[in-house]
């Protein structure tokens, strides 16, 4: 299972509150986006699940249990992320892969990369998996290097897998169609997604809005539209209000 609820949760250091007073669930298998300018808390608030920070105030459990009585190891194996920045290490795509599952397949390792968008290059490339990957990725491209990192999170099939905004350097058509694949391949998985755009957001289950610090709307996108002013502007600016 992966059930995900924040009970009264803030987070502030140095006398500033960054998130306050946090209230929300996901159930197993819900696909929620999360949206909002920057400097908004979206980043801190999915920072909360895997531990990168700890609340300051509430709690974060997970299928009931608070995350601070998970030991690290379980709670990296049930909590993939992929930040925006992608971090590649000096070797194959099979190595950077084999980070996540050692002893994955190749069939394994070219299902994550379909879900991810990513075998469309893997292919084109004279040793496909078996491609030299240098040191941060510097001889890929950005939006390349994202997929590959979201190919090694999806490889883990971890109970819950969180995105954050990590496809910013994908077209809109590649971005469309990683979402659809996510949400067609991942039925089992909690996912999470945090994201600029509001056209990668319009199709999830739930969106949440986050403005200053707190989540001020709840929703599908139709909802938000026409109950959550920071949403409508957001899709205003983005021409997205349709």
């Amino acid at each position: 299972m992966a059930l995900i609820k924040c009970e009264n949760v803030s987070i502030g250091y140095e006398g500033q509150t960054i998130v306050r007073d946090l209230n929300f669930e996901i159930g197993q298998g819900d696909y929620l986006c999360i949206v909002g300018e920057n400097g908004s808390g979206k980043s801190t608030l999915i920072s909360l699940i895997p531990r990168f920070y700890d609340a300051t105030k509430g709690e974060v459990l997970i299928d009931g249990v608070d995350i601070k009585k998970y030991d690290e190891d379980t709670l990296r194996k049930t909590v993939a992320v992929v930040q925006q920045r992608a971090a590649l290490f000096s070797g194959t795509i099979a190595d950077n892969l084999h980070m996540a599952k050692a002893d994955a397949t190749l069939e394994e390792m070219r299902r994550a990369a379909d879900t991810a968008q990513a075998t469309e290059f893997i292919d084109r490339l004279e040793k496909g998996f078996d491609t030299f990957v240098s040191q941060g990725g510097n001889n890929l491209s950005g939006g390349q290097k994202q997929r590959i990192t979201i190919a090694r999170a999806l490889i883990k099939n971890s109970p819950i897998l969180i995105l954050d905004d990590s496809a910013s350097a994908l077209d809109y058509a590649t971005d469309a169609n990683l979402r659809r694949a996510i949400k067609e391949n991942t039925d089992s998985q909690t996912v999470i997604i945090v994201s600029q755009r509001v056209n990668s957001v319009k199709d999830a289950d739930r969106i949440a809005v986050m403005d200053d610090g707190e989540i001020v709307g709840i929703g599908t996108h139709k909802e938000l539209v026409d109950t959550c002013d920071i949403y409508r502007e957001i899709c205003y600016s983005q021409e997205q209000l349709d």
